[in-house]
């Protein structure tokens, strides 16, 4: 008899010390300045996240655990417990997932994918530099990296499916698991580069220039350009060496999409009806802010025109279970987060940060608040939430100790945009992506850490001496 324990036994072992750390945290006594409703809440959050990082339990598992901690504690009520379940963002990660299904069964998925391929398919890492290129481009015309990943996930979700790398038959790390992971992490890029990429950073700039600061549309992209640009180049190819696809070169992959191209023929009609609702709803999302019009209303306006057009069925619906699953885990940790701000247990942190650094010289105070910044992600489900509740005190902080204020303002911004891989929760746009099937949860705390960290390095030193150079 083997007296090595098995995956069964192990996984049970570490079951049992996150839970004794989450009880250890719940019976000790809270900070002073602290509630002990938020320190309670923190201990849930915390444990849960622990509990998935150490691979101990399921993120769907993990968080409704947590929610019903919560509740039977009493440390949310169950009408604070359950608000999440009504934000409308939240359904419009749903939708996407949907909507990708009708991008793939209507074969328009197939085309494009196969159109990628031809034209830069020669390798695995030439079709991630396409994914995030095109992310790049389309950026600045959609104030929601959330909208933007709808657009975007179903065309990479349909490069996975047709190179044959699927989750149903365990050929996801083929290549599936590495053009989404690379999809997920140009979207810290994107809306790094452009002010209107996130509806986070005009709320941000107004802040900002409230406090002092002339930050416009020109100077912001001027002073994201040359982090940007570098990280462009170097971002994809950290992911291929650290999450590297199975196949990696790919030569006959464009005659093959050339000859595949040629055996679909003409553009079908259900083609043209997806394209045409997908490019109708692009458009409706793109102008959504100025003309007043809600962006989830858009897509449910888009699935019922497909399910008209019976490109996608209430069969299909039926088929989606991951989509209800990434709805329940998302709603739940948002909540929590929510309520973590709410609570003070966030304000804390961060008027605790502030203290701390506040007799160092600047630059000591620049680099604390901006690492101090980037790691408190962890406790966020919102880029948004994180950005109204610690953005204007951690630069009034840093003005006050003598950081140059633009400087800090554009740099803590951009933090808010580059840190969202930190988690699979980070972004709501992760999480269309992390319920894929093709990237665990796990593996986005790892190798989103990794980027995150080259993120932040790049950012730090190159893009602070950039900075100073032109502000």
């Amino acid at each position: 008899m083997s007296k090595h324990p098995t995956k069964t036994q192990t996984k049970h072992s570490m079951q049992f010390m996150v839970l004794l750390f989450g009880l250890l945290l719940w019976f000790s006594p809270a900070p002073e300045g602290l509630k002990p409703e938020a320190w309670h809440l923190f201990a849930i959050f915390i444990t849960a996240i622990v509990s998935v990082i150490l691979n101990a339990l399921p993120i769907f598992t993990s968080s409704i655990l947590a929610l019903s901690t919560a509740v039977l504690t009493d440390t949310l009520s169950s009408e604070e417990a359950f608000s999440g379940f009504s934000e409308d963002f939240i359904l419009l990660i749903v939708i996407a997932f949907l909507i990708a299904r009708g991008v793939i069964k209507s074969g328009l998925g197939k085309r494009v994918a196969f159109i990628i391929i031809k034209k830069f398919g020669k390798s695995s890492l030439g079709l991630s530099y396409s994914i995030i290129a095109a992310d790049m481009f389309i950026a600045p015309a959609f104030p929601s990296n959330t909208a933007r990943s709808g657009v975007l996930f179903p065309i990479v979700n349909a490069l996975a499916n047709d190179s044959d790398s699927k989750v149903a038959n365990g050929t996801r790390k083929k290549i599936g698991s590495f053009l989404m992971m690379s999809s997920m992490a140009g979207l810290t890029l994107s809306s790094s580069m452009w002010l209107t990429a996130m509806a986070a950073n005009p709320a941000g700039v107004a802040i900002a220039n409230a406090l002092g600061t002339n930050i416009t549309y020109s100077s912001w992209v001027m002073a994201a350009s040359v982090p940007i640009l570098v990280l462009f180049f170097l971002i994809p190819w950290v992911i291929y060496k650290i999450y590297p696809p199975q196949i990696k070169h790919t030569p006959q992959a464009p005659l093959v999409a050339e000859e595949a191209l040629k055996t679909m023929g003409k553009v079908s009609k259900n083609e043209w009806i997806m394209a045409a609702t997908f490019l109708g709803m692009v458009f409706l999302w793109i102008v959504s802010s100025e003309w007043g019009i809600n962006k989830t209303a858009v897509a449910l306006l888009g699935l019922g025109v497909l399910m008209v057009s019976n490109i996608f069925t209430v069969d299909d619906l039926k088929q989606e279970g991951g989509a209800l699953e990434t709805l329940i885990w998302f709603a739940i940790l948002y909540t929590m987060s929510v309520y973590l701000n709410k609570f003070g247990f966030m304000g804390w942190i961060g008027d605790y940060i502030s203290y701390g650094v506040s007799g160092f010289g600047w630059p000591a105070v620049y680099v604390s608040l901006v690492l101090s910044y980037v790691l408190i992600h962890y406790f966020f489900v919102s880029q948004t939430a994180q950005m109204l509740a610690l953005f204007g005190v951690f630069l009034q902080v840093g003005i006050s100790a003598g950081v140059p204020s633009e400087m800090l303002a554009l740099m803590l911004l951009f933090a808010t945009n580059f840190n969202a891989l930190i988690t699979p929760q980070g972004s709501s746009a992760n999480v269309i992506y992390a319920g894929s099937g093709y990237i665990e949860p796990g593996e986005i705390y790892k190798v989103g850490g990794i980027v995150t960290l080259v993120n932040t390095l790049v950012f730090l030193t190159l893009g602070t001496a950039w900075m100073m150079l032109i502000l």
